[in-house]
């Protein structure tokens, strides 16, 4: 991977990276958060299409991080989720049965903008987008160990493995988008 775009149109963003210059949203520099604590941290997730029939998802993963980051939001674009932890919007990301179009771009977006991506167990992610998480960093080794425990309990394996498939576009337009910045000027209580 050396360049990756994402163009969000409701919100008329684009998102660009090119490998070793940094990533951009609409021709500025963007950088992930500086947020280092996980019960502060705003966290994305999102939900194969066959969570209700499959065995292995990640509900069991969504309850444990709500339980102990600041708050979790699923917007509906691996992409554009990715792409929001690279501009800081968000501090952290996790998702299951993804395919390679729905992370390729936003994988070199958080890379380059200061954060980390890898697999659930903090290996390499893989290009075929079968398991990711990514962050600013900072958060990155609490993430996995709230992960890791709670995929152990609910699946009972050492490694997450292959999840399957979901469909999915780079460039993205969805009906219910969730502001995360105003979410961050609510008091934390």
């Amino acid at each position: 991977r050396s360049v990756g775009v994402v163009y969000e149109p409701l919100r008329d963003e684009l998102f660009e990276a090119v490998r070793g210059r940094g990533a951009r949203r609409n021709g500025r520099p963007i950088a992930v958060s500086k947020e280092s604590r996980f019960g502060r941290a705003l966290i994305a997730t999102g939900f194969a299409y066959d969570v209700h029939d499959a065995e292995r998802d990640n509900l069991a993963h969504f309850a444990r991080v709500t339980k102990q980051a600041g708050g979790v939001r699923r917007d509906g674009s691996a992409a554009l989720d990715l792409c929001y932890v690279a501009c800081g919007r968000f501090e952290a990301y996790w998702e299951l049965k993804l395919h390679a179009w729905d992370v390729a771009a936003g994988i070199l977006i958080v890379e380059e903008a200061g954060g980390r991506v890898s697999d659930l167990a903090g290996g390499p992610a893989p290009p075929s987008g079968s398991e990711i998480a990514s962050s600013n960093g900072l958060v990155h080794d609490a993430l996995l160990r709230v992960l890791r425990f709670a995929g152990h309990r609910a699946i009972g394996d050492n490694h997450i493995g292959d999840w399957g498939t979901q469909f999915g576009m780079i460039i993205h337009g969805y009906k219910h988008f969730v502001d995360a910045a105003a979410y961050r000027e609510r008091p934390v209580e």
